[in-house]
């Protein structure tokens, strides 16, 4: 796995390892008093998650998880938890990036991170996004679903800049908020969003594949087109 920028020692500093980082926090984690917690289902994406934190704690569990717009249906699958305990660094991130802490409902500042904001919302994506393949329309979808409501206009916002549309956020049967982004440019999003990830190493394995896969039916291309069947960066079967 190649990387194309050092990694810094700041974890504030402008940069895409950070803004991946931050957008899995805020997309799939927590910032607490005591440090940050983010959870995810691939664990390559946890360890290479830890390794942008200077390291920390990746634990592993097996989850049942209930569907975000049907509450009634479930299913099981991988749970990795990253955990870096840094009280500075936590206090730090919630007062440049306005991420919510305890009672603080916080303001999802990513202003600092434009500069990287394929990176931030690909975090974003893999940390609270939901990709599929429409079989009735032969078309991607891509919905992003968060408890708070104004992280996903700060999304809609970030999507807005790079010139995709976005639909109203509404209320989830989970008790949360989804928005999805507009038919139109779901597919062009999709293979942006991944575009570089290859060389940058800055992706969950399973969502890039399941992600440039979609693309690929929607668009009627060979599978492999977008990511090749032996995928020496990410191992894809």
């Amino acid at each position: 796995m190649s990387t194309v920028e050092t990694t810094p020692d700041d974890m504030l500093a402008r940069h895409p390892e950070t803004a991946y980082f931050w957008g899995h926090v805020a997309g799939g984690g927590r910032v607490t008093e005591q440090g940050v917690e983010i959870v995810v289902s691939d664990g390559d994406a946890a360890r290479r998650l830890s390794a942008i934190a200077g390291g920390g704690t990746v634990d592993h569990r097996i989850a049942e998880r209930e569907f975000a717009h049907d509450t009634a249906v479930t299913r099981q699958s991988d749970e990795y938890t990253v955990q870096v305990i840094d009280p500075t660094l936590a206090a730090n991130a919630a007062a440049a990036l306005g991420l919510p802490v305890g009672s603080d409902p916080g303001g999802y500042r990513f202003d600092a991170l434009r500069d990287h904001r394929r990176e931030l919302l690909r975090g974003l994506l893999e940390g609270c996004g939901v990709v599929c393949f429409r079989e009735s329309s032969a078309a991607v979808g891509v919905s992003f679903v968060h408890d708070d409501a104004r992280l996903l206009e700060r999304i809609r916002t970030a999507l807005d800049a790079e010139g995709f549309d976005a639909e109203e956020p509404q209320p989830a049967s989970s008790g949360g908020h989804w928005f999805g982004v507009a038919d139109g440019d779901t597919a062009a999003f999709a293979e942006w969003v991944y575009e570089g990830a290859g060389d940058s190493g800055l992706f969950a394995t399973d969502r890039r594949r399941k992600t440039l896969r979609s693309v690929e039916r929607a668009a009627g291309l060979d599978v492999g087109s977008l990511i090749g069947p032996t995928d020496a960066d990410g191992g894809d079967p």
